[in-house]
């Protein structure tokens, strides 16, 4: 594999059209497609721009060049879109380079997030590959002299497929037009049977450069003249400045300060400087008295949430509770949680003429677009938005604070400045996964089938909460889809937003343990229960797929030994996953431990394997840390977690042998693979903890006090 070399970035406002002349001769393929990376129901409630939504060009020289909108943080979509491409193209995956997440280049995208890259983007590099491929082999039946259907594609060379000493390759093909043809999706893709390069796992085009550490984040950005900038922030959400003295500040060698509407900041050529000019500022601030914390929480998003709305009805739950021998009410907490990822929110703004150009860490380069053109009273193509490689996002990378900052504070000094918030200020300014309470009342009859299921989630979302049993008898209602609760200070006292999988990952907790709940009162295997309870042929493969891994034989639960083991299913952006999982229960002290996790997903066509696997681990990783020690510590909008020392989350020596097994589907084309993994971690392991101890965990996470307590109540 060739060393991946990203083009030199287009000046500064430089628009579409222009960017398209600079590409110069060859063969550059458009596909018009509205709204790629928006979900379905959204792109239904909102108007996007529709925009030519992939770019793919082939230079004279051979090389081709990928533009997409998304943006690289880790997941490794670089490499399998130019899989992708390259396996409808014909080419060989070492001419590929990926230019992403730069708005003067790529294509519109509403934003990297909900496992949509590969599922929605996917389709249309591969529509524009495809697409280019015909272009070219018709070039080249024109210049061998003979028709198409005679042609054979390898390696971007195209020959004769009974004489293969007659060939032309790509980019002598290219060498002399200027082609651009916009497609749709209608091109004819390559069957799996037929992929050479989708379903291998090359070395990650971005690999040599993360390894080598010349990948460039927003923070490794340096701009001639540039400040560094430390901005006054209250002690509390809500609170409002009493006064402010900066004077000790300003006098300092080397230090600007700028007060500008509220936005309060000292700025100097190192960032050691910076910091201590913020230390000798003096503030004084107006803090509300807290109105909830982390104890009070859950009654008030019960007592003020919104109005119910029913995401799914069938049957009469009277009748379901007629039909019952057994019945359940129970009722489920989660905490709010952080995202804390390795790169802290960062930006480096350059304003100048009218014009800007942002360099950020973010997750939306077009939503951040709008955000510092309305800042700076511009025009939004006047502004520019490049997204280098994002040390993590998790959906925490949505909003663009930090690229308004960056922005504003360099038009008032006239120079670029870089804003790199603090652990403190990434804890602080932080959109939470939003703290949730779920209520279920279900029901088994006397052979273990389930009559009633009347499921309610207050806070979190419906995502997650859907019915994936045979169940006649059924509702569920969500009291405040996540987007209505995001930042609305009379349901939550600072802002929340998606957490990897948001809402999954508490509506699977809630639902999969309810499920062991009938099964253990049914007296039934829980893995049997759940093929009992479903005629879904998906559902029942990838169970049994992950049953056969782990080696699960039926027995009594639960042990009651001090080992345990559980099992959790789910779907999650077309993907269908189970965990199994061991864990040992240490009595006296409450800590869990989990021994080994396997996790078995049908995500459709699976374009890089090994990629896949590497998500999958990841998110396995990351779900240990909500299940078991992840936890916002807050009294009102006083935030109480301002770095590791308080705020545990994952650490290396929890991580169990993890097994994942892609199950072989290649009848569906590719699904979400980045988030299907983190969603059942709550659920398998308070499974598994019932199992070892007899003792139901209600609460995430599931803190070694927590176990205590409910051994106590046993």
């Amino acid at each position: 594999m060739t060393d991946l070399v990203r083009p030199t970035p287009a000046p500064t406002g430089m628009d579409r059209r222009d960017f398209v002349k600079t590409l110069g001769g060859g063969v550059l393929v458009l596909v018009a497609l509205p709204s790629i990376g928006v979900e379905p129901a959204a792109a239904q409630r909102r108007q996007y721009p529709t925009d030519v939504n992939a770019y793919l060009h082939i230079a004279q020289d051979g090389k081709v060049t990928l533009f997409s909108g998304k943006i690289e943080m880790g997941q490794g979509v670089e490499t399998s879109l130019a899989q992708m491409a390259a396996e409808e193209l014909g080419a060989p995956l070492s001419s590929f380079t990926v230019v992403m997440g730069d708005t003067a280049s790529c294509p519109w995208d509403a934003g990297t997030w909900g496992s949509m890259t590969t599922r929605f983007f996917g389709p249309a590099v591969r529509a524009a590959a495809a697409q280019a491929r015909l272009i070219l082999t018709d070039l080249a039946a024109e210049r061998l002299g003979v028709p198409r259907s005679a042609l054979a594609v390898e390696d971007g060379v195209v020959y004769v497929a009974r004489d293969r000493a007659r060939h032309v390759s790509y980019g002598e093909l290219a060498r002399g037009q200027r082609i651009t043809h916009t497609v749709d999706q209608k091109a004819v893709l390559r069957t799996a049977r037929q992929f050479t390069v989708m379903g291998t796992s090359p070395k990650r085009l971005d690999g040599h450069e993360k390894v080598t550490g010349r990948a460039k984040y927003a923070g490794d950005i340096r701009r001639p003249g540039m400040l560094y900038a430390r901005i006054v922030r209250p002690p509390a959400h809500g609170a409002t400045p009493k006064s402010l003295d900066t004077s000790a500040a300003a006098a300092m060698p080397g230090v600007t300060v700028v007060n500008h509407d509220g936005l309060v900041a000292v700025l100097a050529a190192d960032p050691e400087t910076a910091a201590k000019a913020l230390d000798a500022v003096k503030a004084e601030w107006n803090v509300p008295d807290p109105t909830v914390n982390a104890q009070t929480i859950y009654a008030h998003l019960v007592s003020a949430a919104p109005h119910g709305e029913t995401v799914d009805a069938a049957g009469d739950l009277a009748a379901g509770r007629a039909a019952a021998a057994k019945t359940f009410d129970t009722t489920y907490y989660n905490a709010y949680v952080a995202h804390a990822p390795i790169e802290p929110h960062t930006s480096v703004a350059d304003v100048r003429d009218g014009k800007a150009t942002v360099w950020a860490s973010t997750q939306s380069p077009f939503g951040t677009q709008p955000q510092v053109a309305r800042a700076l009273g511009i025009a939004p193509e006047n502004v520019r938005v490049i997204t280098p490689f994002v040390g993590g996002g998790f959906g925490g990378k949505s909003a663009g604070q930090q690229s308004v900052e960056a922005a504003r504070l360099s038009q008032a000094v006239g120079k670029p400045v870089m804003v790199a918030w603090t652990r403190a200020e990434e804890f602080f300014y932080d959109t939470y996964r939003p703290a949730a309470v779920v209520k279920v009342a279900s029901a088994v009859d006397g052979a273990g089938r389930i009559t009633l299921w009347d499921y309610s989630v207050y806070a979190a979302g419906s995502r997650g909460s859907n019915v994936l049993y045979d169940i006649p008898n059924r509702r569920i209602r969500a009291f405040g889809q996540q987007s209505d609760t995001r930042g609305t200070e009379s349901y939550h006292p600072f802002a929340t937003g998606p957490w990897r999988a948001p809402g999954a990952n508490t509506n699977r907790f809630a639902a999969e343990q309810q499920m062991d709940v009938m099964a253990a009162a049914a007296g039934v295997d829980p893995i049997e229960f759940r093929l009992r309870n479903t005629k879904d042929p998906r559902m029942l493969r990838v169970l049994r797929a992950a049953a056969e891994a782990y080696g699960w034989r039926p027995r009594a639960f639960p042990a009651r030994t001090g080992h345990g083991r559980g099992v959790a299913f789910g779907e999650d952006v077309g993907t269908y996953v189970v965990h199994i999982a061991d864990v040992t229960v240490d009595r006296s002290t409450g800590a869990v431990k989990v021994d080994r996790v396997v996790c078995a997903q049908d995500m459709g066509i699976v374009v890089n394997p090994d990629g896949a696997k590497m998500q999958t681990e990841g998110a396995i990783t990351m779900g240990l840390g909500y299940a078991l020690s992840e936890g916002l510590r807050f009294d009102g909008g006083d935030i109480k977690d301002a770095n590791f020392d308080t705020y545990r989350f994952t650490r290396f020596s929890w991580v169990p042998p993890i097994e994942v097994v892609l199950v072989k589907n290649d009848d569906d084309p590719p699904q979400g693979g980045g988030e299907p993994g983190v969603i059942n971690m709550g659920a398998v392991i308070a499974n598994a903890i019932f199992d070892a101890i007899g003792a139901r965990i209600y609460y995430l996470p599931m803190t070694p006090e927590r176990v205590l307590e409910a051994l106590r109540a046993t």
